[in-house]
């Protein structure tokens, strides 16, 4: 049997600010964009949701869900300087630990560095820590697996701490809404409540070859989250994908030298991203979203290692032609580059070579 503890610190970007602003203690605070602008909600204070604001929120809704709330630019390098900070501290009571976000991880503390006697102590020296460090709370969940320990983290928010046995399990999601499984967004949940399924007891009525059709891939999911029963693993080094970064604008870019220009800013960001952390790519990608919301990308891959900025932004012109931008108006450009490669892996292929 597993100990999994899931960590989530409690509304993460809104009690940094409140953290750091005390003039924003217990106000309802939200950081994201201009309200009077296309700005979306990034995360609110608990005293912003009770107005029902919550995150990717347009925040002009905001603004009018309630119009006294305190809008915040997010300070996102000053949240991964603090994300930093927990991360190392919950490397220090185990190697096993699956960052979900820069505010959440799994940790499979089955063989803790640093024993308390029992899975549910240590999530609670790991939350003294957190506090201790950042000045910040964190909400755990504590279970036999995956599934359980992330539903049980979002029990006793803030600051909870909520222990799901391997005895409790299965009595305990028969009674869990569907709409509180792990995975299961409004989308789904509509589906399965036009099933007829609105409980984990409902689900667990139905056998896999008939949620196949219905749900594909995911139905095994399902079939044994119903039961209680997560197999996966806390994978503790997933390997990562791709470097980016993009920009919903104020105004629509219609001028085509602007949209390029603009993204030349964002592969600058890009590049230094790539160089804070040792990597390098070979395929560069730009992302377009038109007024209408229509998105497309386009994609290079060069023949050799992306070695200076020049590298990713020689072929923008050519990929912002391939998307058919004259004459549109784009409302969001990125920058991305992928194929990722550590200058550690590269140095180590060299060396073998000669």
């Amino acid at each position: 049997m597993q100990d999994i503890i899931h960590i989530d610190m409690d509304a993460f970007y809104a009690s940094v600010e409140q953290r750091d602003f005390p003039k924003y203690r217990n106000k309802p605070v939200v950081v994201g964009g201009d309200p009077e602008q296309r700005g979306v909600v990034a995360t609110c204070s608990y005293e912003a949701r009770i107005f029902g604001i919550h995150s990717a929120m347009p925040c002009a809704h905001a603004k009018r869900l309630c119009p006294d709330a305190i809008f915040v630019r997010p300070r996102f390098e000053l949240y991964r300087e603090i994300s930093q900070q927990i991360r190392d501290i919950m490397f220090s009571y185990t190697d096993l630990v699956e960052p979900l976000s820069l505010d959440e991880a799994y940790l499979d503390v089955t063989h803790s560095k640093r024993s308390f006697g029992s899975p549910t102590l240590v999530a609670k020296a790991i939350k003294n820590e957190i506090k201790h460090v950042t000045g910040l709370t964190a909400s755990a969940g504590i279970s036999y697996n995956k599934f359980l320990a992330k539903i049980a983290s979002d029990l006793d928010k803030p600051n909870g701490l909520t222990l799901i046995t391997e005895k409790q399990g299965p009595e305990f999601v028969k009674q869990l809404p569907i709409g509180k499984f792990h995975g299961i967004g409004p989308a789904t949940e509509g589906k399965m409540k036009d099933l007829g399924i609105y409980s984990g007891e409902d689900l667990l009525s139905w056998d896999i070859k008939e949620l196949k059709p219905i749900f594909g891939k995911v139905s095994d999911y399902y079939f044994y989250a119903a039961r209680g029963v997560d197999h996966r693993k806390v994978i503790s080094h997933r390997q990562r994908k791709s470097i980016g970064s993009e920009k919903t604008y104020n105004e629509d870019l219609g001028d085509k030298m602007e949209m390029l220009s603009r993204l030349e800013k964002l592969a600058e960001e890009v590049w230094l991203d790539l160089k804070t952390k040792r990597m390098t790519a070979r395929t560069i990608t730009i992302k377009v979203k038109f007024n209408n919301f229509v998105q497309l990308t386009r994609s290079v891959t060069l023949g050799n290692d992306i070695s200076n900025l020049q590298d990713i932004t020689s072929p923008l012109q050519d990929l912002l032609d391939k998307a058919n931008v004259s004459g549109r108006q784009v409302r969001l450009l990125g920058v991305s580059v992928s194929k990722l490669t550590s200058l550690e892996q590269l140095d180590e292929e060299q060396l073998s070579l000669l």
